[in-house]
């Protein structure tokens, strides 16, 4: 029996129009609904069956952590019927890393889950989204991608949901894995996948969305040149239970900012310490309780401490869970 494979649509680029075939900027994204994105593509029908759904159709920077909740417990529904063997999500670039990495955390099933998107509009000259499509369904029926947690796939290259993160604004290659590279390929329609990620992900992992409506507020703080405590004080204001702090470097911060966040989590707010740089290891700091993020982005930390607060409010839990996811 060949692999039944569902298609969400959530808009992007890859579902994006143009005025015209060389406009590739400025364009409106989530206007082709996942029938026309399915009926534009050639016949793979011999290999995979293939349904779609509409889940919602805008740019992935509209999108909420509402928006993720509903969008895990539609997933985890679908998945839980036999007769759905993978699932393949349409995405604006934008926050396709994210969307992928807290779906990595919370998905309940070692069945395929494949995030996808476009650096060109459908309506571009030579748009990338047809074939980037295709390859995620290919990768999404393959038996190989079964418990590798959610995966995303473009330009031929298949990265982990923790891993992966757009470097480029316009690019083609725009998606990587900086410290680690890729985890496979998809050449003339084959998929190869070289090796596997070891830290805990959807089955493995202890986060349950199926109940909840919200997510704790969770804010990043940049580190740069002059920055005091304004930024920490407004999200305070605001209700952030946690702060990630991007930081300069290993992920330093000003004196008068630092102060701040020193006082913030002696009144109980958890805040994690991580890295602008886009790459390497924040390790445990003997000067400071802040919790270190090993090598997650900031963004990626802050999906990580949401789920994290879920659960505990305790930090040595939740750096014991910044060492194992």
């Amino acid at each position: 029996m060949i692999p039944h494979i569902m298609v969400l649509a959530t808009g992007g680029t890859i579902a994006g129009r143009g005025d015209s075939p060389l406009q590739t900027m400025g364009y409106r994204a989530g206007q082709f609904t996942v029938d026309e994105m399915l009926d534009d593509l050639p016949d793979i029908t011999s290999s995979v069956r293939v349904s779609g759904e509409q889940f919602v159709n805008l740019p992935s920077s509209a999108l909420t952590p509402t928006d993720w909740l509903k969008l895990a417990q539609r997933v985890n529904a679908l998945l839980s019927e036999n007769d759905i063997d993978g699932i393949v999500i349409t995405h604006g670039t934008d926050t396709m890393e994210e969307t992928a990495f807290f779906l990595h955390l919370v998905v309940q099933s070692k069945k395929p889950v494949v995030l996808v998107g476009a650096m060109r509009p459908a309506t571009a000259l030579s748009p990338d989204g047809p074939m980037n499509l295709v390859n995620a369904i290919r990768v999404a029926a393959a038996n190989g991608s079964k418990g590798l947690g959610v995966l995303v796939v473009m330009n031929d290259e298949i990265f982990s949901a923790r891993d992966v993160t757009k470097t480029s604004t316009t690019r083609l290659d725009a998606f990587r894995s900086p410290d680690f590279g890729a985890l496979g390929s998809i050449d003339n329609g084959q998929v190869g996948i070289y090796r596997r990620p070891l830290r805990k992900h959807t089955l493995d992992a202890v986060f349950r969305v199926g109940g909840l409506a919200k997510l704790p507020r969770v804010d990043i703080v940049l580190g740069y040149v002059g920055a005091d405590d304004v930024l920490v004080k407004a999200v305070l204001k605001a209700g952030a239970q946690g702060i990630v702090l991007a930081g300069t470097g290993a992920g330093h911060i000003s004196p008068s900012a630092d102060r701040s966040l020193q006082t913030a989590m002696e009144r109980g707010t958890i805040i994690v310490r991580s890295s602008r740089t886009g790459g390497g290891r924040i390790l445990p700091a003997s000067l400071d309780d802040f919790i270190a993020c090993d090598n997650l982005s900031p963004q990626k930390a802050r999906i990580l401490l949401m789920l994290a607060l879920t659960i505990t409010r305790d930090a040595a839990e939740i750096q014991r869970m910044f060492g194992e996811y």
